[in-house]
Parts: C-alpha cells; structure tokens; sequence
C-alpha cells in the first residue's frame, strides 16, 4: 500500500475498498457470532442488509495509513481513538439522521450518551491491535494475489453497496419508527 493519499491511482483504491470489504465482514460475522452466543440468534440487525457492518471497515483503513511507521505506543493510542471516534460518528449519525440506535451504552460506565464507553473503547483497542498486528498481513497477502481479479470488481462491488445502502436509507424512511 503506498504511504499516505497522495498519487493514488485506481489499484490503490481498489485495494482501500478490498480492506474495508474484508474487515466489514468480519466485523459482521463477530458481531452475529457474539448475537448468536448471547442470544441464540445469529442475524443481528444491522443499517446495511448486505453481510457489513461499515464501522469495521473504516476503522482499520484509517488506522492502516494513520499508523503506517509510527512507534508502537502512538499507534495503540490510535487503536483507541479512531475506532471510538468512528462508533461516536456512526452512532450521531444514524441516530440523529435516521432516529435509529443499534447500540446504547448508556448503562455501562464512563459513557457518552450512550454512543461511546470506556469499556467498549478498550474492546476496541484490542481488536485494532489484532487486525493491525495479526490479521492485516495475510489479508494484505490474499490482495496481492487476488489484484487482477479485485480491481476488476471493485466497481461492482461499489455500486452494491451504493444500491445496499440506499435501499436501506429508502426502506428507513417508510418504516415506523417507535416514539423516543
């Protein structure tokens, strides 16, 4: 991946939406997993209805180029940041834009208004770590060999989530929602 956002051609691109693709699905498939085991029910509802939960995506391609080369302790300072400023973000906006929460910290402590808390803060720093440390390299592997094929598709794959995501902002817009 090249250092930083400038000079960046379609590839590189390409591979920016490789690693959300990646990390937004395995964002899905643990937090269906975590539903499942806690309540027996693996689908959890979630904004998009594709396999994705978006917040796992943008987390590590942000951490990805913010913490390229920087010392160890900066870069789990970052683990901590970006991801609780990304659910912080996330959360304002389907809330206030959609009047939805699908998550509310409000009785955990060290919270604010039940979008961010401590303790999931830290959950999060953790799984950063782990994506950053553990999982990136061989996922950065698997683009490398699947290059010719992913830049191919990454327009389709695009305008799927571009489709995914209107229809769920559409289909929002004519669901009910309860009284706050």
């Amino acid at each position: 991946m090249q250092k930083g956002w400038i000079n960046m051609n379609f590839n590189s691109v390409a591979e920016i939406v490789f690693y959300f693709a990646v990390y937004s699905f395995v964002g899905f498939l643990l937090e269906n997993t975590l539903s499942l085991v806690l309540t027996g029910v693996f689908w959890k509802d979630g904004f998009l209805r594709s396999p994705h939960k978006p917040m796992y995506g943008i987390a590590p391609v942000i951490l990805l180029y913010a913490a390229h080369e920087l010392p160890l302790g900066i870069t789990l300072l970052l683990c901590f940041i970006v991801p609780t400023a990304v659910e912080l973000l996330s959360g304002i906006m389907l809330d206030k834009g959609l009047q939805r929460r699908y998550w509310d910290y409000s009785k955990l402590p060290l919270q604010y208004r039940g979008y961010i808390c401590l303790p999931f803060s830290l959950v999060w720093l953790g799984l950063s770590a782990l994506v950053l440390y553990g999982m990136h390299p061989s996922v950065a592997a698997i683009y490398r060999y699947l290059t010719p094929v992913w830049v191919a598709i990454t327009p389709y794959f695009l305008l799927y989530l571009l489709v995914d995501t209107c229809l769920a902002i559409w289909k929002q817009d004519r669901v009910a929602l309860p009284e706050r």
